[in-house]
């Protein structure tokens, strides 16, 4: 495995980093403060909205596009490394047009839609004109098994018909997002995973209603916001339809990949910050006579931050390095497994950083409360650690026991 990127891709890490250090660091108080008072509701604020035309201009944009698609056509690997520069700020992704949701939506309306589809949505969404979500979660059934999924896109001549609760539809509340995509069950009869197909649903469309705004740990993620959604007998031309009917379980899994690479990322990301954060508290602050720093307890702690770090890292770019040679398919043990891995390592490794923060790393004083509760919803999102596990579990055992009947 070589990990060495192109000069063209370590020239823009170097762009990125310096950008995320002159810009985006310090003005990063004041945009999470405004959003914590709702400040400008669900808008994004001066702040931001300068930082992320800014970036534009400086060709900072769309990595994770291919070229023909006004991205720099890196790697997986390349846009990896860029995943864990931005992943140090919360909002940094978005400044960037690289944010989840958008990223795999836009990577399913690049390669599913229509040149209608991409036209009037995909165009928007990579100027960073629009945002979008992705509904698939639903209150009432097991969402991490998607073929539970019971929101119903019913044929009517040349329209479907749409009924259906989702929630967790991250982005939603957001004051620019005009796109929801929404996995339904359009054909009960058909075998399992074909049953399920996706629809492009504009936000503001008669009988969609955005119920409530969902708390992540007390956290209302402010502009981003998770949403409770209803639809209630919503009617769209057939043109609506994202790929093929029967398509939507294949799709869903399609923009999962990558995905999860990119979570990842930014999350070591997060990580990172944190080892520093916890270095730097423990040389300041003296507790019985001596700092934090030369306690014994509290260097372990550090140490195995590092130790953890290191390791996951390296498993990270093991997998992109697999789905830039040989391909998503053959590195789904591996993806499973970055998954169930990285977010929980940081969850640890940002409450050590927690604790030695003391009462303080409780409060909005610092990041690390926002960041213990990311790191802790993201062991959900994208399939929960169980599901992951299960699949490492399940491919282990056909490599090691192939007559294995599981």
């Amino acid at each position: 495995m070589l990990f060495q990127h192109r000069p063209e891709a370590e020239a823009l890490r170097a762009r990125l980093a310096t950008f995320m250090q002159e810009r985006v660091a310090p003005l990063e108080e004041k945009i999470m403060s405004d959003w914590r008072a709702g400040v400008h509701g669900w808008a994004r604020g001066p702040e931001f909205d300068g930082l992320k035309a800014a970036a534009k201009v400086e060709g900072l944009w769309n990595f994770f596009m291919p070229s023909a698609f006004d991205g720099p056509a890196l790697t997986v690997t390349e846009y990896a490394g860029l995943c864990e520069i931005m992943g140090r700020v919360h909002f940094a992704s978005e400044l960037f047009n690289c944010n989840a949701p958008d990223t795999g939506n836009m990577e399913l309306l690049e390669k599913f839609g229509t040149e209608a589809q991409r036209a009037q949505w995909l165009e928007p969404l990579l100027a960073g004109e629009i945002r979008s979500t992705f509904a698939m979660t639903e209150p009432a059934v097991a969402s991490s098994d998607a073929t539970n999924i019971s929101t119903t896109i019913t044929r009517d001549g040349d329209d479907y018909v749409i009924n259906g609760r989702k929630w967790w539809s991250s982005g939603a509340a957001s004051d620019i997002c005009k796109l929801l995509i929404v996995l339904g069950r359009s054909n009960p009869e058909a075998p399992r995973h074909q049953q399920h197909s996706m629809i492009l649903v504009p936000k503001d469309h008669p009988g969609v209603t955005i119920l409530r705004t969902l708390t992540l740990m007390g956290y209302d993620d402010r502009p981003h916001g998770h949403c409770e959604i209803l639809f209630e007998n919503v009617r769209l031309p057939v043109s609506a339809l994202l790929g093929d009917e029967g398509q939507g379980f294949a799709m869903s899994q399609a923009r999962l990949g990558p995905g999860r690479v990119h979570h990842c990322m930014r999350m070591i990301g997060v990580a990172e910050r944190a080892i520093e954060a916890m270095c730097k508290r423990a040389s300041e602050r003296v507790a019985f006579g001596k700092p934090l720093a030369r306690n014994e307890v509290v260097m372990q702690n550090i140490a195995r931050s590092r130790i953890e770090v290191e390791q996951a890292r390296l498993l990270v770019l093991k997998t992109s390095w697999m789905i830039d040679t040989v391909g998503a398919r053959a590195a789904l043990s591996e993806i499973a497994a970055i998954k169930a891995l990285v977010p929980e390592m940081t969850q640890r490794v940002v409450e050590r950083a927690m604790h030695v923060h003391g009462a303080g790393g409780l409060t909005e004083d610092y990041f690390l409360a926002h960041a213990f509760a990311r790191s802790r919803a993201l062991r959900y999102a994208d399939g929960p650690d169980e599901v992951h596990l299960r699949t490492v579990g399940r491919l282990e055992l056909k490599r090691q026991v192939p007559d294995d009947p599981r």
